[in-house]
């Protein structure tokens, strides 16, 4: 992938920001919207037309506004505002998407850093993390996403996204239609000391807990010897979106599966463990193995359609979760991007496509 090393590739997908006037209130909130290169429309780049502009203050009279643009473009970065540092960022998240969710039935590790914003993914600098809407591997997920560039890195540690819908419509059709038709399954394992263990993912080290969630969720338990654990669920590859109605490739079947990680390690786990013994894999909902050209083609219609920025101290995003997926590029020096979810939706409660 072009993003992988945040390298001149990416860089000349920028361009330049393409700006027009919008003013709101009199002129007390005008605003400048563009976009990150001529003619992507994703994500809308909002600006303030005079420096030091309160975020928070402008958001409070302009919500319909940003709620209009956010489902016209799936993401909208705010750049060049005064934020007033993480607890700012906190006030914004509650007043455009409400209460910031706790993250539950996690898949990487994450540190609370006070009421409902965390730190980013903590997965090592030089490792890419692929494209994936947040908590599409389960029934139940944010329908908002939230990000602070509180520090961003010297170097690299873009945040690409790309639009679900034109995903879907990349990736082959009979590839969508078996995807459609069987859905994906889920199989985690824990406890072998090569990923998180249960304990974490659930946020308990009761068992009966664990139990009590996963019977909610649909989710198989087996519990193994040695206090080990092995989950399966079956989840949707495709969701429709409540409010556009837009057809969206909404999974992480690529993301879970073995070959995301590199060769040497996935032959490994598989030799040691068996297909459905490594920490987490995935299959189609029925059982049956993914072909590795399915794979590459998902893989394939993310690069296809992803945009990326370089991150700017104070910049938030605002990201619809169904609507866009996103990434994280490699990077090098401290990097603090801090996040939440907010409006949980459940897959039970959608059309169904």
């Amino acid at each position: 992938m072009s993003t992988e090393n945040g390298g001149p590739a990416t860089l000349r997908k920028l361009g330049r920001v393409e700006r027009k006037a919008v003013n709101l209130g009199g002129g007390e909130a005008a605003v400048r919207t563009g976009e990150v290169r001529p003619g992507e429309t994703l994500p809308l780049v909002v600006t303030p037309r005079n420096g030091g502009m309160s975020l928070n203050a402008w958001a409070a009279a302009n919500l319909e506004w940003i709620e209009g643009k956010l489902l016209e473009h799936g993401a909208v970065l705010f750049r060049g505002w005064d934020v007033g540092g993480l607890d700012g960022f906190r006030e914004f998240v509650t007043s455009t998407g409400g209460s910031p969710e706790k993250y539950t039935y996690r898949s990487t590790p994450r540190t609370e850093v006070g009421n409902g914003i965390y730190t980013s993914t903590e997965y090592p600098a030089d490792k890419f993390i692929p494209m994936h809407n947040e908590h599409s591997y389960s029934r139940s997920w944010p329908l908002r996403l939230f990000f602070f560039g509180e520090q961003p890195s010297p170097e690299g540690g873009m945040t690409p996204i790309a639009d679900s819908a034109r995903v879907y419509a990349e990736i082959p059709a009979e590839i969508r239609e078996k995807f459609e038709r069987k859905r994906v399954m889920y199989v985690r394992n824990y406890g072998e000391g090569v990923d998180l263990p249960w304990e974490e993912v659930f946020g308990t080290s009761n068992r009966a807990e664990v139990e009590s969630f996963c019977a909610a969720e649909g989710i198989e338990v087996e519990w193994k010897e040695g206090g080990r654990l092995r989950t399966r669920q079956v989840c949707q590859a495709i969701a429709r979106h409540p409010a556009t109605g837009r057809t969206l490739w909404f999974n992480q079947a690529h993301l879970f599966h073995v070959s995301s990680l590199e060769a040497e390690v996935a032959e490994a786990l598989v030799e040691a463990f068996g297909d459905d013994g490594v920490p987490r894999n995935t299959f189609y909902g029925d059982g049956e193995p993914i072909e590795p050209e399915a794979l590459a083609a998902i893989r394939a219609a993310y690069d296809r359609v992803e945009s990326a920025f370089p991150w700017e101290k104070d910049d938030v995003v605002m990201i619809d979760n169904m609507a866009v997926a996103h990434a994280r590029t490699p990077f090098r020096g401290e990097r603090k991007i801090r996040a939440a979810m907010t409006q949980p939706v459940h897959a039970d409660d959608l059309v169904q496509p």
